[in-house]
């Protein structure tokens, strides 16, 4: 054990229950944020465990506090809707071979027919580059990097750029699901960078 763990005052230390982490890769360091669960073990204990943001950009905004709680609720939002939406009907692959008994289509349910009627809010309030922002940030992960070289754009006053278009349309759709109440969200960025690069 670690001769150097820290306690909490006012409680003995017991090494048998310490499952703190006490060693790190050091390639992936940035791409981990501590965040506080609950603790299985202890009834009504927290535990600060580290969770891994390389596969997600908006644990990575909301974990570097470029983004506020509700800002990143409003995120989650959405992407459990589409999650919800998109187990819908599957169409046929026809470069697989047709068999007998093959899986029986499900039928649309309630939840995801209110998940698609939220979808469809949020896309509406977003607007068309909103919906493609929020499809490239929420749903394919992509950086800020990724998303203007996808748009044929390089540099960093573009990535800057699109960093502040992110955040402009998650208030939007905290907003939308009622996580925020304010009604300034309205409000588009229109300067466009003039660095180039």
């Amino acid at each position: 054990m670690n001769a150097q763990i820290r306690r909490r005052r006012g409680k003995p230390f017991n090494p048998a229950h310490d499952r703190r982490a006490t060693e790190f890769n050091r390639g992936i360091g940035k791409h981990v944020q501590p965040i506080e669960v609950d603790d299985p073990m202890e009834l009504g204990g927290r535990l600060i465990v580290m969770r891994s943001t390389r596969d997600d950009p908006l644990g990575d905004f909301h974990s570097r506090k470029h983004i506020d709680e509700a800002q990143y609720e409003g995120g989650r939002a959405f992407q459990k809707d589409f999650e919800i939406a998109e187990r819908g009907p599957r169409a046929i692959d026809p470069s697989k071979e047709a068999v007998d008994g093959g899986r029986i289509p499900e039928p649309i349910t309630e939840r995801q027919r209110r998940a698609t009627k939220r979808l469809a809010r949020a896309h509406w309030e977003l607007g068309v580059d909103g919906s493609a922002l929020m499809s490239d940030f929420l749903i394919s992960g992509r950086t800020m990097a990724q998303i203007a070289e996808r748009r044929g754009l390089k540099g960093r006053a573009w990535d800057e750029y699109f960093g502040k278009r992110v955040r402009e349309c998650l208030h939007c759709l905290a907003r939308v699901y009622g996580f925020a109440t304010e009604k300034t969200g309205k409000q588009r960025i229109q300067v466009m960078p003039e660095n180039i690069g």
